[in-house]
């Protein structure tokens, strides 16, 4: 059975493309032994820990790894919407580790969640709200289990939708927040990301393209937002380099979860349906997002922007934390990546965090 192509349509973050994957991943099953092997917590003071854990009135996959208990947290809010970080966490997160305790976890509907829930249960909990006390309630959890004064919020792409509001919620909690792949004004990056396509399919004279991207102009202007008009705007932006820079495709990326020692291939497979169910629950919030009215911020803040993001383009992060006040901000350009920061340069991900974050952890 060919499996469904799924593009992550709402935030920008398409996950795992299966194409003419194997229909049960067995073929892959001795290198995941040898990945988790690898991957495993050794040492005397570390953690490695992975359950469920009742959040917002559903079973939510936590994974929770580091190589010091002692070691601030670090609570990553993944994109998507429904794009767990947990089946590719492997691909990056090792070294962080060795001077953060690192919490993840696969949000409503999403991945290993998806399959933990009744989905006509959840159908009614898919909104912006909903995520933004799921993060809050979990933060709260990470504090009382793991005995820390407060944690370190990463979010990524759709999550830094749920983690700025989070933040302003609830900033007693946090001791700064992480932005990769910021969404300022959603109307704002969308209008970016195709007038980036355009200008590229313009000089390589690249008809196909053209033709596609006029079928939807403008965009996102009045006319609804329709899954197709929306595939349309996510695959020219991704084919210039604006998901993985200088890629025209992120296959090692999208095709990474087969290889994850956290993750069956049935989890893997739940990432699609979780994508599609949140999809046009969510979709109408998303659109509205708007943080360019927020001229204040209660933390920290630090934005992490790669110079060739076109997914969730830099330029509006980059001029909003220009005017905001804060009690210290920073933002990092990321001059080789574009949207997938952690995967794209890692080591400089790490030395920032470690020279410019990490001493506000205290």
């Amino acid at each position: 059975m060919k499996h469904t192509i799924i593009s992550f349509i709402a935030l920008l973050l398409p996950f795992i493309m299966f194409g003419q994957a194997p229909k049960t991943g067995n073929e892959y099953s001795e290198a995941r032994e040898i990945i988790k092997d690898l991957d495993s917590i050794v040492s005397p003071n570390g953690i490695q820990e992975r359950y469920k854990a009742t959040i917002g009135g559903a079973q939510q996959w936590v994974y929770v790894r580091g190589q010091n208990k002692e070691n601030p947290v670090i609570l990553f809010v993944h994109g998507g919407p429904a794009s767990p970080i947990s089946p590719v966490m492997w691909m990056f997160q090792r070294p962080i580790e060795e001077y953060f305790t690192v919490v993840n976890y696969d949000q409503r509907a999403s991945g290993k969640t998806y399959n933990a829930n009744d989905t006509l249960i959840l159908k009614n909990t898919i909104t912006i709200n909903q995520y933004v006390d799921d993060a809050i309630q979990l933060a709260e959890l990470i504090k009382e289990k793991y005995k820390k004064k407060k944690v370190l919020l990463i979010g990524h792409s759709w999550g830094t939708i749920i983690s700025m509001k989070a933040a302003l919620k609830r900033p007693d909690l946090f001791y700064a927040y992480v932005g990769i792949g910021q969404i300022i004004n959603t109307r704002d990056n969308e209008r970016l990301s195709v007038d980036f396509a355009v200008k590229e399919a313009t000089r390589l004279k690249n008809d196909l393209a053209l033709k596609e991207l006029a079928s939807i102009a403008p965009y996102p202007g009045n006319t609804p937002i329709t899954r197709q008009r929306i595939i349309i705007a996510r695959k020219w932006p991704q084919y210039y380099g604006g998901l993985t820079a200088y890629r025209n495709n992120s296959r090692y990326f999208f095709q990474a979860p087969l290889l994850s020692p956290e993750y069956s291939y049935n989890d893997a497979e739940a990432i699609g349906k979780g994508s599609l169910f949140t999809l046009s629950k969510v979709l109408p919030e998303f659109l509205d997002t708007d943080f360019k009215n927020i001229k204040s911020f209660p933390i920290p803040v630090f934005m992490f922007m790669g110079r060739h993001d076109y997914t969730t383009p830099s330029e509006p992060t980059d001029q909003w934390l220009q005017n905001v006040k804060a009690p210290f901000k920073k933002g990092i350009w990321f001059e080789n990546s574009a949207h997938l920061i952690p995967f794209e340069e890692p080591g400089k991900m790490l030395v920032t965090l470690l020279n410019d974050v990490q001493p506000v952890c205290k």
